[in-house]
């Protein structure tokens, strides 16, 4: 193998060993069973399998495989600054500029590992992710809040009753950017949140 092969081996192999830290970022989420919380590789991993099922859901004319990249790639900078609970009590620092901020720190640390290549493809993606512009980085987002609106269904209220979530909040918080990139299912989610606070 040549030098070159060799240090971009290197490279890659830095990346995903860094990657693997992930797997320690607990988040507020518990699994549906409520047995524990779920960390953000179970999260990405779960992600991955609601794009492939729920594909049908997705706006025409988007690529199911960006849109599973993208949710692969998007929590990795949690290695650095950790999960942000949407409905925490400080729920409004979930879309600060200050967290955007800490985020796009830790995209420019962890996205710098592998070779230059790759890591201009891996930003460009969680980029798109955070924009939300695209067909399928709508309907990632709308995946990203839905996964833990189905665990919080399957765990009888889970975080929500934690944390006090109403239906107002589940709208404002969680409605909006799935209603932009999955409406019927945040429709049908919606629904059967509304009847489980009811």
């Amino acid at each position: 193998m040549s030098d070159a092969g060799a240090a971009r081996l290197d490279a890659q192999l830095a990346f995903l060993t860094e990657a693997d830290r992930l797997k320690s970022v607990l988040r507020a989420n518990t699994l549906c069973d409520g047995s524990r919380p779920e960390n953000s590789a179970e999260h990405a991993w779960h992600l991955a399998r609601y794009a492939m099922v729920l594909a049908d859901q997705a706006e025409p004319g988007g690529g199911i495989g960006r849109v599973l990249r993208m949710l692969i790639l998007h929590d990795l900078v949690e290695i650095d600054t950790g999960d942000t609970p949407i409905h925490a009590a400080n729920g409004a620092a979930h879309g600060s500029a200050a967290v955007h901020a800490a985020e796009a720190a830790a995209a420019d640390c962890i996205f710098g590992l592998p070779p230059a290549d790759q890591a201009a493809t891996f930003r460009a993606l969680w980029a798109a992710f955070e924009a939300g512009a695209t067909p399928e980085a709508r309907f990632a987002r709308a995946l990203d809040r839905a996964q833990p609106v189905v665990q919080n269904l399957a765990s009888g209220g889970g975080t929500w009753r934690t944390y006090g979530v109403t239906v107002d909040q589940l709208d404002a918080r969680v409605g909006r950017p799935m209603a932009r990139g999955a409406p019927a299912l945040w429709a049908h989610l919606r629904a059967r949140a509304a009847a489980l606070s009811g």
